[in-house]
């Protein structure tokens, strides 16, 4: 996973384009529940970036209940998310969706495209141009 994460000058923070690359591996499986992530002191040194910031997307990734950070052992796939009850799924969910939105805007991408894509992947179809 280290070799693949990567930062862009395109105006988004640091920390939320190395948080989404964390999130986006989880989602395509690169990494899976329960595997040990690189450590934050690895990713900072592979980016170049400051170690804060890296904590601060780990952090941040671990807000989404995707990862898990146990302190003086490493940080983890979470192996299940954590169950919510109505109103704090619908809260997540929000904050969820309000952060795609800002970041697809960010990037110039049409939200009807990317539901598109997203229903996609969910139902286990291939994006364009990607093989398994």
């Amino acid at each position: 996973m280290l070799d693949s994460l990567h930062i862009e000058n395109t105006g988004v923070p640091i920390y939320v384009q190395v948080r989404d690359q964390i999130l986006a591996a989880i989602g395509a499986g690169t990494i899976r529940p329960g595997e040990r992530m690189p450590t934050m002191r690895e990713v900072a040194v592979a980016l170049k970036i400051d170690l804060n910031t890296v904590r601060h997307a780990y952090d941040s990734a671990q807000e989404t209940g995707a990862i898990i950070l146990v302190r003086g052992r490493g940080t983890y796939v979470a192996a299940h998310p954590p169950e919510l009850d109505g109103e704090s799924l619908e809260r997540k969910i929000d904050r969820l969706a309000h952060r795609v939105i800002a970041t697809a805007n960010a990037a110039g991408i049409n939200l009807a495209l990317l539901t598109d894509r997203i229903n996609a992947i969910a139902n286990g179809q291939r994006p364009k141009g990607q093989s398994k």
